[in-house]
Formats: C-alpha cells, sequence, structure tokens
C-alpha cells in the first residue's frame, strides 16, 4: 500500500497500518493486493523454474506403494486434462484434506465423543457428519446516494424466512441482526450501518471486516469504503463439503450408519451445498440492500454495491468456500482438549483457568493462539466457544500413523473436532505449512523419515526452525 497506493501522510507513517481499519484483524485488506504480495514472492522461483504453480487444478488420485505416495494427478479445472506429479514428498494443503483419502491416508471428520477423547466438551455421541458451517465470502462497496440492488435471488423467500435449527436454539432468522453471541450462547443484537454512524454501542457489522476505509487514502481514490462478509448471517450450515465420510477410519461409532455416496453422487452433493450457499450470501446481500432496519426508521442500503473485480468472479461471490472443518489425519499424537482448554487445564491442574498453561510439547515446531471457535453445525449445534492457553504446535500432530511422505499443512493435521477449533485459525495454519515444508526439506537433506527426525534428530531440526525465525515457544505463556 506504500508503494503503489495514495494514502494520506498520517497512514502512511503508521508502521502498523491496517487498510481497511477493520476489527476483526490488524492486517485487513483488499484479497486482491494480498494474492500480488505472495505472487511477489514466488515470482523469482518460478521464473527461475524452480517453482511451477498450476491454477485452477484439483486432486483427481494418487498412486501409493505400501507406506509411500509414489505420484499424484491432478486434473485441470478447465480443460479436464490430468498430469501425474511425482516427487519424494507430497504437502496437503488443500482446504478439505482432498488427499487423505486418495492416498488411502487413516483419517477422521466431524465430532469424536467424549468416551472416545475424554474431552470436557466433547460430544456424548460421536457423528462423521457433524462439521461446522462454511460460508461463501463477498465484498461490497458502500456508495451513497446510488443504488446497486441486485435481482431478488432465486432462493431469496426461503433464506429471508430461514430459522436455524439449533441447540441451544437460535433467537430467530438467520437474516436478522440478532444472533447467538459464542460465549454466553445468549442472544445479542448487532448492529449495521455503512456510513459509519454510531449503532448504539454495539458491533457495527460493516466496520468488523472492513478491508478499505477510505479516509486513509487521498479523497476520490475510493468512492466509498469496502468490507468483506464472512458473517454468522451467511453461514451455510445444510449440509456439509465432505461427503465421503463412509471412507474415514475413525472408528466412529456412528461410522456404520454413514451414507455411502459414488464419488459422482458426492460431487454433486457438494455443487449442491455450495450452489445454496451461494444463494444465501446473494440473500444476505439483497437484505442488507432492501429489508436491513436503518436507525432512520427506514429500510435498505441500496447504496452496496458487489465489487466481483476483489474476488475475480464474475457472480461476486468469493471462488472457494471459507472452509472451517477439514478431513484430518490420524496422527502420531492428538491434539486434544486437555492440552489447551483453560477449563479443562483447570480441572486437571487445580489451578484458576486464567493461570493455567498450554501443554508444553517436547516436539514443538510453532505456536498459536485463540479460542476454541466452533461455528453452527450441519447436525444442529450452536456456536461452542471456549478459552484457550496460548499453545504449541507439537511435530507429531503432523505425522500420519502410517505413510511416510505424506504431510498435512493445515486444519487437517492431529486434531479433534474440538481442538480443530482453535488450530485452524489462519496464522497456525501458516505456521503448520511452515513447519511441514522445512520438515520435508531437512528430511530430504537427512535421508530420514519424518518420524524419524521427531525420534532422532528432532533438536537438530528444531535448531533449524529457529535458524528460519520461527517462534516455539511463548515467553510469557
Amino acid at each position: 500500500y506504500r508503494n503503489h497506493y495514495p494514502l494520506v501522510p498520517a497512514a502512511r507513517e503508521n508502521a502498523l497500518l491496517n487498510p481497511g481499519n477493520g476489527s476483526v484483524s490488524r492486517l485487513c485488506c483488499e484479497p486482491t493486493v494480498a494474492l500480488a504480495v505472495l505472487e511477489d514472492w514466488l515470482a523469482p522461483y518460478a521464473a527461475s523454474g524452480q517453482l511451477q504453480i498450476l491454477r485452477e487444478h484439483r486432486v483427481h488420485a494418487a498412486d501409493v506403494d505400501g507406506k509411500r505416495v509414489r505420484a499424484v494427478t491432478v486434473q485441470s479445472l478447465r480443460s479436464g486434462e490430468t498430469q501425474v506429479l511425482s516427487g519424494d514428498y507430497f504437502i496437503d494443503a488443500t482446504e478439505l484434506g482432498d488427499v487423505l483419502p486418495l492416498a488411502g491416508a487413516e483419517w477422521l471428520t466431524g465430532a469424536e465423543s467424549r468416551s472416545q477423547t475424554n474431552e470436557l466438551h466433547a460430544a456424548e455421541k460421536a457423528d462423521l457428519a457433524n462439521q461446522q458451517a462454511f460460508t461463501m465470502c463477498f465484498a461490497v462497496e458502500h456508495i451513497a446516494g446510488s443504488d446497486h440492488t441486485i435481482e431478488r435471488p432465486r432462493d431469496y423467500l426461503f433464506w429471508r424466512d430461514f430459522v436455524p435449527q439449533l441447540t441451544p436454539p437460535w433467537p430467530g432468522k438467520l437474516l436478522d441482526l440478532t444472533y447467538t453471541q459464542p460465549r454466553s450462547g445468549q442472544p445479542k443484537e448487532l448492529g449495521f450501518d455503512p456510513t459509519g454512524a454510531p449503532v448504539g454501542g454495539t458491533l457495527n457489522l460493516w466496520m468488523y471486516r472492513r478491508i478499505i476505509d477510505r479516509s486513509l487514502f487521498e479523497p476520490g481514490h475510493f468512492a466509498g469504503d469496502i468490507s468483506l462478509i464472512n458473517w454468522p448471517q451467511n453461514d451455510y450450515l445444510l449440509g456439509n463439503l465432505i461427503q465421503d465420510t463412509h471412507l474415514a477410519t475413525n472408528n466412529h461409532a456412528a461410522s456404520s450408519s454413514a451414507v455411502r455416496l459414488t464419488a459422482d453422487e458426492a460431487a454433486l452433493k457438494v455443487a449442491e451445498h455450495i450452489d445454496r450457499a451461494k444463494q444465501l450470501s446473494l440473500s444476505l446481500l439483497y437484505w442488507l440492500q432492501t429489508e436491513v432496519p436503518r436507525r432512520d426508521g427506514g429500510a435498505g442500503f441500496p447504496g452496496l454495491k458487489l465489487r466481483p473485480d476483489l474476488m475475480g468472479t464474475e457472480d461476486g461471490l468469493a471462488k472457494m468456500p471459507y472452509v472451517r472443518e477439514s478431513r484430518r489425519i490420524q496422527a502420531e499424537f492428538t491434539i486434544l482438549e486437555e492440552h489447551v482448554g483453560r477449563e479443562q487445564l483447570s480441572q486437571i491442574t487445580g489451578k484458576p483457568a486464567a493461570e493455567v498453561r498450554a501443554a508444553q510439547f517436547a516436539d514443538s515446531v510453532g505456536v498459536g493462539s485463540y479460542s476454541i471457535d466452533l461455528h453452527p453445525s450441519s447436525r444442529g449445534d450452536n456456536y461452542i466457544d471456549f478459552q484457550t492457553a496460548s499453545f504449541q504446535i507439537p511435530l507429531g500432530a503432523l505425522l500420519p500413523v502410517r505413510l511416510d511422505n505424506l504431510l498435512p499443512a493445515c486444519k487437517n493435521i492431529g486434531t479433534t473436532h474440538l481442538t480443530s477449533g482453535c488450530y485452524r485459525l489462519h496464522p497456525v495454519e501458516w505456521g503448520i505449512g511452515e513447519a511441514a515444508g522445512a520438515l520435508a526439506s531437512f528430511a530430504i537433506e537427512q535421508k530420514c523419515l519424518p518420524r524419524e527426525v521427531r525420534s532422532q534428530l528432532l533438536p537438530d531440526f528444531q535448531r533449524v526452525l529457529t535458524d528460519q525465525g520461527v517462534e516455539m515457544t511463548w515467553p510469557n505463556p
């Protein structure tokens, strides 16, 4: 932004510039800018031939020999043509852990039972299909005095009147400014005003994920503020993106009753849910443009303008769903609530919850800090949200129980349904990906297996991470 945007002097001098001044993060920016930064980082390696980026491809198949993946086949979403990729190591950074079933890895999904994990907040009964809502995000600009109202979405009447069936109960219609406060479980009213006017002392959803605050830029550069819409109101919870739960190898009590779909049937079901989720997001936009209550007694903000250019799509919605829950490897070590959750740690240690420390892992390869934050689920759970202590990323959670050269790189590590709620956050995923890449490189250099790194070469590997600036402990946990 400093190099290419006309910032006002105060913004240019701000070392901690937040282009959107969104309240959700210290860095709220246009996704196109974030993409440009990533591409800049990768450009030297792509130009030199060390890196090949295949855009708009999906994982199609895997060739496995015993404990090793020999090759992965990817397919172009445009042409349908396939390409075989071979290598010493394969790192699964897909949003849903798509490589795991294709490679025959041991994996799980959904919610474990309390008897399986001994987790304080676990469900009484395991459920493979109990997965968190996903969201089709979009960006909108507000231009006062204009009318950018979209055509009424196909499913608008359904979503306008939809009341989620959840436990504890959702307070009313989904398209409403009252929602369930995640921590208390009680109804809470939110505000919405894209003009920036006061909303009565509550959170203004417009400011929550605002990615452009036009006051930070020279007058006239932006016609209005821009906000990313990823709210409780467009969380889709009527179905899952993972439809092959019958292939899971987690020995859930519910696995015998899992619906068995063919690959084609599963793909159609996923496409149906994505389409309905898109309709929900468009319905939310139309409701904001036409029906959301205004503080002046009127309804709607027709000046809300969909920004497809920022999403890189024709319909203005994100290219992919925002996924909160993935397939998870069965790992050499599984992170449980007792390792990170303040309440359960308090019960174990006898210390006040505010004073407990998360489990200290000798094989730490990174750190993270976020509450366990589960959004409403497809099986009717309302928010599950509770405090954690600042935690570490154990190397054992990155090691599949059987396969030697397949590594997870994001929310597909060895967590449970509950602990995935704090390890799924983007900064933690970034740390997991860094560790997975460094682990593969180190194993190649040392001519050993990743699990041997953990058992025999751990100090050497951790020294490599330290030299690269990776933090593995919290200075003041």
